[in-house]
């Protein structure tokens, strides 16, 4: 996962490119990176680390120009390399630079397609690269010397018709201006909106509207299904569907556990979203659990909050903050020879035994993927006192690994793969497990917006809303294991960025 942002502004952008990567950090902590332009040319800095170490004072000062792009990075496709941090430029046609979030599953043919029929060099692993080049080319294929906005869109149009997967791009064409899209089913979020200023209207794109809250930006909408959005540098703007046949079938995942609370996406308020995912797990210990004998409801922090504290106040329980969250901890570094270890979610929490001790715990977490984590944590409340410990999730199993720019391990690595809920309830050691159904999940984000088709629930059904070979899993489990090797070359595993990796 990751985000993108653009602005076409009457002043410099530097400042509200750097403020609005803060805002959606949470998107990703791998690497981020800024491009802006001025007077035809291109000013860029990007680097691995989060916003704030990426970017100093004289960063600032050289990224000059009333027109960026900037982008914050979590690793899928490819690597955590620094070569790998977006946003990425080609020279031809115009100079362009791009940002993406988002997965192409058919990164591999396109790779090849380019160099045999373009002569086109992809110099890194990332899939946002090839996504350039196919865009570059596209844009290669129109006539004119000078570009208009109908030739932006007839490439987008090709992009679409050449690219499978999740997309939500940002780009920027030397003084030509800034270009938006999203693939045909909305899989990965993007929202525009304006700011009036005195010297003129100024426009920005995001990933989630909370970026642009907060720098004064007053939304207007989602981009569509494959709608791209083109920003003249005058600010400017002009939208179409480049896609032939769209589908609104935006990733559900965004709401349990990636997006920011406070945004909107595809006209459903997260925060909400979220309180209805309480209400709907309520419902289910009532209905299927009516003898309970829970004392207190407790966290994990930080996504669950919203659906714990509504879950509570639909049973009439205590709701309590159980649990300290470290946030000062700072990368660890693993030296050559040194002995494979875990780390222990111990040093990323802390129990407060008073909520614990001689009391029966509901603990809610968001979501349960590889179960480590989760069994973790039921034993740190145990360990504090806990009579019994139940864990509710907010999601449904998780099953099948997801294709569109989550990290999700392969099947195998799943805690609930090939497992009954009971068979997980014991591997994570509590004394009863309830997991949220897929049909209440889809009412509590679908409420928020009834026009909404359908979801992609993937990772719960193994049901793939684009075309996906046979053997492009395989191919991703591969890559996984060659990415481990390298990063990992004494065998020590990596630290995945979900809660409950």
């Amino acid at each position: 996962m990751c985000g993108i942002i653009g602005i076409v502004g009457h002043q410099p952008v530097n400042q509200a490119l750097y403020d609005g990567l803060t805002v959606l950090q949470h998107r990703g902590q791998d690497a981020a990176g800024i491009v802006t332009c001025d007077q035809g040319q291109f000013f860029l800095r990007k680097d691995n680390g989060l916003v704030r170490d990426v970017f100093n004072a004289h960063h600032m000062q050289l990224l000059r120009g009333n027109m960026g792009i900037g982008h914050v990075r979590y690793p899928t496709a490819g690597t955590s390399s620094s070569a790998e941090a977006q946003p990425f430029y080609v020279n031809s046609p115009y100079g362009i630079v791009l940002g993406h979030n988002g997965n192409l599953t058919n990164a591999a043919e396109l790779k090849e397609e380019l160099f045999k029929q373009d002569r086109r060099h992809i110099n890194t692993r990332s899939d946002s690269e090839i996504l350039l080049n196919i865009l570059a080319q596209e844009l290669l294929k129109q006539k004119g010397l000078k570009l208009t906005p109908n030739d932006v869109f007839e490439a987008v149009a090709g992009v679409h018709r050449r690219v499978r997967g999740a997309y939500a791009v940002v780009a920027m064409i030397t003084d030509y201006g800034i270009l938006a899209f999203r693939d045909p089913y909305g899989i990965r979020p993007a929202v525009f909106g304006y700011r009036d200023t005195p010297e003129g209207r100024e426009v920005m794109v995001a990933s989630e509207s909370v970026a642009l809250d907060t720098q004064g930006f007053t939304l207007e909408r989602d981009l569509q299904p494959g709608e791209a959005l083109f920003i003249e540098p005058n600010g400017m703007v002009h939208t179409r569907v480049c896609a032939e046949q769209t589908v609104l079938s935006p990733c559900i995942f965004e709401h349990v556990y990636f997006a920011r609370p406070d945004s909107v996406m595809d006209d459903v308020f997260v925060h909400k979203a979220r309180m209805r995912m309480g209400e709907k797990l309520a419902a289910r210990i009532r209905r299927e659990w009516p003898d309970h004998d829970i004392d207190v409801v407790i966290p994990i922090p930080d996504t669950s909050r919203t659906s714990a504290m509504e879950l509570a106040a639909e049973l009439g329980l205590k709701y309590r903050e159980g649990f300290i969250k470290n946030r000062y901890i700072g990368r660890t570094f693993i030296m050559p020879g040194q002995q494979q270890r875990k780390k222990s979610v111990r040093q990323k929490l802390n129990p407060i035994a008073a909520e614990f001790k001689d009391k029966n715990v509901l603990l809610v977490d968001d979501s349960i993927v590889r179960g480590t984590t989760s069994r973790e944590i039921v034993r740190m409340a145990r360990d504090v006192g806990a009579r019994k410990v139940y864990f509710a999730s907010a999601a449904p199993p998780i099953r099948y690994p997801n294709i569109y720019g989550i990290d999700m391990p392969s099947s195998e690595e799943l805690i609930a793969w090939n497992r009954t809920e009971e068979e997980v309830a014991r591997a994570i050691e509590v004394d009863r497990l309830i997991y949220q159904d897929l049909d209440d999940l889809i009412d509590a984000v679908r409420a928020g917006n009834p026009s909404i088709e359908r979801f992609d629930t993937s990772v719960f059904t193994g049901e793939y809303i684009t075309e996906v070979n046979d053997d492009y899993f395989e191919q991703l489990k591969a890559e996984r294991g060659e990415q481990a090797r390298r990063q990992h070359p004494e065998g020590v595993s990596g630290i995945d960025l979900h809660n409950n990796a």
